[in-house]
């Protein structure tokens, strides 16, 4: 059994698997079961408590990584959650809009996001096996992605914003077109039985508004996965590392969305600091090869990563705050 459990499974021993299914499940249990067993308005100070709390069990969660797997595994687990909480600051702004278009109360958008979660675990899970799987039979890909951040970065920093419109969505259509859907809310519930008049008056299961909101929120995080996978694999090719990075950081974000949603005005200058992570996770690689090193030095990518978006984080504080001229 022992032999068994210290097997390296995907880039580490199975146990430490266990132990981080064990410690998400036990903060998805405690989340739903304790701190938001009934729906209610979540206030930008208990969103901002969580939050800080998320992220001191991400971070920690990298100092036991440092004690099992050494320094360069902790440096880049802790790169690779800095980028991908960043990144999925992104999120933020999309989730906004669509909780805006089917009028989701506040008090039910963290059932939507909790639930949200689950399926993100499963989805990322999926996305980083084959990725790993086609890094490891493909080596060259690695060029590939990181070409792809340095585009999407460019991109990104000198293509101006334009507001989602959430209606014109492909995928809503397609959902509306194939799902029964209701008119309204009914509560906090993502089904219901109603009495439908072309089944002859009898009941008939319908989907409500806030299933198709949380279908809608799991597509954009796909749509944002395409982004923040490569980068992480531009950081490091463990797949434990790049997997429990990827959760422990969305799993803060859900906390620290509604402090986000009432502050997003004041880190406008926010997505300029995306972008130029970006750019420099993509351009890692090449650098690595063009000064013939074996890897780009983690504690370096590390520091250039925080020092960036700390940057763009007070930055953006400063050019927003009352009084001063946008």
């Amino acid at each position: 059994m022992l032999v068994e459990m210290s097997a390296q499974v995907m880039g580490a021993p199975f146990w430490m698997w266990l132990v981080f299914i064990s410690v998400v499940l036990l903060l998805l249990a405690a989340d739903l079961g304790i701190f938001n067993r009934t729906d209610h308005e979540i206030g930008v100070r208990e969103s901002l408590i969580s939050s800080v709390f998320y992220i001191a069990i991400g971070l920690g969660f990298g100092g036991w990584v440092w004690y099992q797997l050494g320094v360069q595994s902790a440096q880049e687990y802790w790169t690779a959650f800095v980028v991908e909480k960043t990144l999925a600051m992104d999120n933020v702004f999309v989730i906004s809009m669509i909780f805006s278009f089917f009028a989701v109360p506040r008090k039910y958008q963290h059932r939507v996001l909790f639930w949200g979660i689950l399926g993100v675990i499963v989805l990322r899970g999926i996305m980083i096996g084959l990725g790993t799987a086609i890094v490891e039979e493909f080596h060259w890909v690695l060029y590939f992605f990181s070409a792809f951040l340095i585009f999407t970065g460019v991109k990104m920093l000198f293509t101006q914003d334009e507001e989602m419109n959430v209606e014109d969505n492909k995928m809503l259509k397609f959902l509306r077109a194939r799902l029964p859907v209701t008119e309204n809310l009914h509560g906090n519930k993502f089904f219901v039985r109603l009495r439908n008049e072309s089944t002859g008056g009898k009941l008939k299961t319908f989907c409500t508004p806030l299933f198709i909101a949380l279908l809608m929120v799991e597509f954009i995080d796909l749509i944002f996965a395409v982004d923040s996978i490569p980068a992480v694999f531009s950081v490091t090719l463990n797949p434990f590392i790049v997997y429990t990075s990827n959760i422990f950081a969305i799993l803060g974000l859900r906390a620290l969305y509604f402090a986000l949603d009432a502050m997003i005005d004041r880190f406008k200058y926010l997505k300029p600091a995306l972008a130029i992570v970006l750019m420099f996770i993509g351009s890692k690689l090449f650098l690595a090869w063009f000064f013939e090193w074996e890897k780009f030095p983690t504690s370096i990518s590390l520091g250039v990563t925080l020092g960036i978006i700390i940057s763009g984080v007070v930055y953006s504080l400063i050019k927003t705050a009352p009084g001063k001229v946008k």
